[in-house]
């Protein structure tokens, strides 16, 4: 298999998590990209980010963007608005796409395919982010 189409199954691999990072739970769907965040703390699983040290960065546009990042360090994490230092992953789109992705109204797939959805860095590094918040 040529890198170039592994690069992109890869990709479309973790386009199509994102879509369940928070769409399964039973809370309102989120209405803002803050709320996504707020959403993803109470979903952390510590058991799962032991022994992980990645860096993600978000940048969103549109009236409710702007950028997020969440660091996680062996079991723990933080979580912030801003830039981080080297992140291992960069998700870029808009502010109502990524509330749309995690709501589950916006497949993954069809984000990434339409470009609505552009992820930079470590694919396994992003893949992780649904296991340590499903």
């Amino acid at each position: 298999m040529k890198p170039v189409i592994f690069l992109r199954i890869a990709s479309v691999a973790v386009a199509t998590g994102l879509g369940t990072i928070i769409a399964a739970s039973n809370q309102p769907p989120n209405s803002t990209p803050q709320e996504v965040f707020d959403g993803m703390r109470q979903s952390f699983q510590a058991d799962k980010a032991k022994g992980v040290h990645l860096r993600y960065q978000w940048q969103l546009s549109g009236p409710n963007g702007g950028e997020w990042w969440i660091e996680v360090n062996d079991g723990k994490f933080q979580m912030g608005r801003g830039k981080t230092d080297n992140p291992d992953v960069t998700f870029i789109t808009s502010d109502n796409n990524w509330v749309a992705l995690s709501n589950g109204t916006l497949g993954g797939k069809w984000a990434f395919f339409t470009g609505r959805l552009k992820i930079h860095g470590s694919q396994a590094a992003a893949r992780k982010l649904d296991e340590i918040f499903p």
